[in-house]
């Protein structure tokens, strides 16, 4: 009995190794492999489409193909479908020099919602209130401005004319 008391028959538990020991590893290997995903696309979106682009277009997901380059699936708003479909080969350059060359072989295009991005969103919110705020020009601006359109004819231009002349006054008013 005393021996059986001073010494263990089975050897002690230990405890499982943390997760992420070996995780890092795996998930280094994984990127390795099948390379960088569509989040890393959506964070720098606007950098590799455009801000045109971006603003119409989102990335999907990334779909690897066994025997060559990846197909790219971007969500396009319907009217701008065609449009990205006409400038694929320029979309699939600019995507190929952020991932390596031939990571990306096709554009699959998925027409549907887009959000705009926050940033643009908040730019546009931005313009708008400035828009808002302007005041209007003194009455002599104002006066020269018509004095000087008044060869013009009444009609659209001339209307068009009068707002861009308001809009340069008022930025040299506010330098």
């Amino acid at each position: 009995m005393r021996i059986l008391a001073e010494r263990r028959t089975r050897p002690q538990r230990r405890p499982p190794p943390h997760a992420g020991r070996g995780l890092g590893k795996l998930i280094q290997g994984l990127e390795e492999r099948f390379g960088q995903g569509p989040d890393v696309l959506r964070e720098r979106w606007r950098e590799i489409a455009g801000e045109s682009l971006a603003m119409r277009t989102e990335p999907v997901k990334l779909i690897k193909s066994r025997t060559g380059g990846a197909t790219l699936e971007l969500k396009v708003d319907g009217p701008a479908a065609a449009l990205i479909q006409h400038q694929a080969p320029e979309v699939l350059a600019r995507v190929n020099l952020f991932l390596g060359e031939g990571s990306v072989a096709k554009l699959r295009i998925v027409q549907g919602r887009v959000k705009p991005p926050a940033a643009l969103v908040q730019a546009a919110a931005a313009a708008k209130a400035r828009r808002k705020r302007l005041q209007p020009l003194d009455a002599a601006q104002e006066a020269d401005l018509q004095d000087g359109l008044a060869q013009a004819k009444d009609g659209p231009l001339k209307q068009a004319l009068l707002r861009l002349g308001r809009e340069v006054l008022r930025a040299e008013d506010d330098r």
